[in-house]
């Protein structure tokens, strides 16, 4: 739970709290984002007491996404861009994760921002305790156009093996692990198109039983046009994606599981940001 950094501690161990460092590599694959990369490298720029890297990894755009990076790199010394040919969005992130030089990982695509400075100094402070392996929090879908208009407001709750036989994932925007997690279980699975990131999860908090925290407040806002859910036709590749995501684990879900997780998402349209903080 989060709340265990609100608890009293020894001087002791304040002084090798301090002594910890903790540095976190952000990933962020790009193709042809020009209008939408400025936003997230300042998000990242803007945070505040952290060591941070940014890794991103550029599938060749042929737009001014590159100009715009070009910039930024001039001003970031943390700033990493590899402009590459690669076999899509998941390549990018596992090209990334092996770059990274960080103890944390966390991915944050073109577009997406944190919700305030303080988002990775607060993902730092919990991984401080050497038990947690991962952290994530909720996430906020707005419109591209007009970033003040929340569209839907994903509260992903405590942690439970059992939700996943519900539908329930956390998500993977706010996602962070180390990076030992990555090294030890793999990668994003390349085969998956759709759900790769499904798949990561499942087989790091169910299959492997990756200690995970939960933040109970908003970490990322995300603009709303995610891949699965572009149309229906790409909706049934992701459920059989999915599907296919237990199996790869040798994991069995319920009859209903792949069904329900695109339905449990319904309540997430109407739960009111503003409410729920």
């Amino acid at each position: 739970m989060y709340i265990w950094a609100l608890r009293p501690i020894s001087r002791i161990g304040i002084m090798i709290i301090k002594k910890i460092r903790m540095k976190i590599s952000i990933i962020t694959p790009t193709l042809n984002c020009g209008k939408l990369i400025r936003k997230t490298i300042n998000a990242v720029f803007l945070q505040e007491s952290v060591e941070i890297e940014q890794i991103v990894i550029d599938g060749k755009s042929t737009d001014d996404t590159l100009s715009v990076l070009n910039e930024y790199e001039k001003k970031c010394t943390y700033l990493k861009v590899i402009s590459e040919s690669d076999e899509g969005l998941y390549d990018a992130m596992n090209k990334g994760i092996k770059m990274a030089t960080g103890d944390i990982i966390g991915i944050l695509n073109a577009g997406d921002f944190y919700a305030d400075r303080n988002v990775l100094k607060d993902i730092s402070i919990i991984f401080r305790e050497p038990k947690v392996e991962s952290v994530y929090g909720d996430l906020v879908y707005i419109k591209e156009d007009d970033t003040d208009n929340i569209v839907r407001f994903w509260k992903s709750g405590q942690f439970q093996k059992e939700k996943f036989y519900k539908g329930w994932m956390p998500p993977h925007p706010t996602f962070f692990v180390r990076k030992s997690v990555y090294e030890k279980y793999g990668f994003f699975n390349t085969d998956l198109k759709i759900s790769a990131d499904y798949e990561l999860i499942l087989r790091f908090l169910l299959k492997y039983g990756v200690a995970s925290t939960y933040i109970p407040r908003v970490l990322v806002y995300m603009p709303v046009g995610g891949v699965s859910n572009a149309s229906f036709s790409n909706r049934l590749k992701a459920n059989k994606e999915d599907k296919q995501a237990w199996k790869l684990n040798e994991l069995k879900p319920k009859f209903y599981t792949t069904i329900w997780k695109p339905l449990s998402k319904i309540k997430q349209f109407f739960l009111k940001y503003r409410d729920a903080k």
